[in-house]
């Protein structure tokens, strides 16, 4: 099978031909047909984080496909069923954490592409119980990426209390953002898109946004302030400065959460501020099996648009640069389906 490997952090991915693996029997060999490429993958290949997986390892954790084989343990999932492989490959299920529905903090947690590999690949073993199906009529290339930008950032909306009387604040219209914007609409929330680049800002305007501000020219807080103050900001801009600007965003009460990773990533809150204004500051940190499965309902009606653009393996590394480079539309997915 055709593989893209991470040998060595300092050197890109390796396309090469290996064995197809064999399932344990807790686990499903898929077919891959698309293979989601998320800035944590590169991440992943560089070894940028203060955890780093063990190369040589195959990334990536937004993959669909079709399920070959089955060991004789699973049952949650059967051979022709079409599933997602995402970034939470096995949790513990035991405790606090995973028995209160929160199983993407469990302390001892595989990552997809990561701890284990992924699914850059045209075959890739999972764990039977933490796949997820794809409900027909969803095309593989859109599946990818909400079984990682998609989850991530519907998750985000949830914990950050939108509803239908509040303003949500996107600070990024990329792979992330599109969809957070689509989300803070299907939660009812009057929208503000926030981005640097006029073909992100005619995106947001094209999904819709209420408001769009060009932070290049205008001061975010005060502008967002003129309309009332966001009562969540989501920060999927992976920018020190973009956060900042996200939290004087808010109005008393308001929520900043945090989803995006900068590098030597700091948010210094004014304490006084923040006390007195009753403000939130929350991490999220993708999504469970069950938000998986919501997002992929909500596609399935028609109420989420992916933005993102084919590519072929054999490219990966170019498509690395592409991503780092910023001249990605929205998000890139590679179709293993020839």
């Amino acid at each position: 099978m055709k593989t893209a490997v991470v040998k060595d952090f300092t050197q890109p991915l390796s396309v090469e031909d290996l064995d197809a693996p064999d399932p344990g029997p807790d686990q499903v060999l898929v077919q891959v047909e698309a293979s989601g490429l998320c800035h944590t993958d590169i991440h992943a290949a560089r070894g940028d984080w203060p955890i780093k997986p063990s190369p040589p390892f195959i990334p990536g954790h937004e993959g669909v496909g079709i399920v070959r084989k089955a060991g004789e343990q699973v049952r949650h999932v059967r051979v022709g069923d079409r599933v997602a492989i995402a970034w939470l490959a096995q949790a513990c299920g035991r405790c606090d954490h995973c028995v209160t529905g929160h199983e993407t903090l469990c302390e001892e947690q595989l990552n997809s592409g990561y701890s284990v590999d992924g699914a850059y690949a045209e075959y890739a073993v999972a764990y039977g119980d933490y796949v997820v199906r794809v409900p027909e009529g969803i095309d593989p290339l859109d599946a990818a990426p909400l079984s990682c930008a998609g989850v991530t950032t519907y998750k985000a909306l949830k914990v950050s209390g939108a509803r239908p009387d509040t303003r949500v604040l996107i600070s990024g219209i990329g792979g992330l953002g599109h969809l957070a914007l689509q989300y803070a609409k299907v939660f009812g929330a009057e929208t503000i898109a926030v981005d640097v680049t006029d073909a992100k800002l005619e995106l947001a305007r094209e999904l819709g946004a209420d408001h769009v501000i060009d932070a290049r020219t205008a001061d975010v807080p005060s502008e967002v302030h003129r309309l009332g103050g966001a009562d969540a900001a989501i920060g999927v801009a992976v920018s020190n400065a973009a956060l900042r600007a996200a939290y004087g965003s808010l109005r008393r009460g308001g929520a900043l959460v945090l989803v995006a990773l900068p590098e030597d990533g700091a948010l210094e809150l004014p304490v006084f501020e923040h006390v007195l204004g009753g403000k939130k500051v929350i991490g999220s940190i993708v999504g469970t099996r069950e938000d998986l499965a919501e997002v992929f309902r909500l596609h399935q009606r028609g109420l989420t648009r992916v933005i993102r653009e084919a590519r072929r393996l054999d490219d990966v590394n170019d498509c690395f640069e592409e991503v780092l480079a910023g001249s990605v539309s929205a998000r890139l997915v590679f179709d293993l389906r020839s």
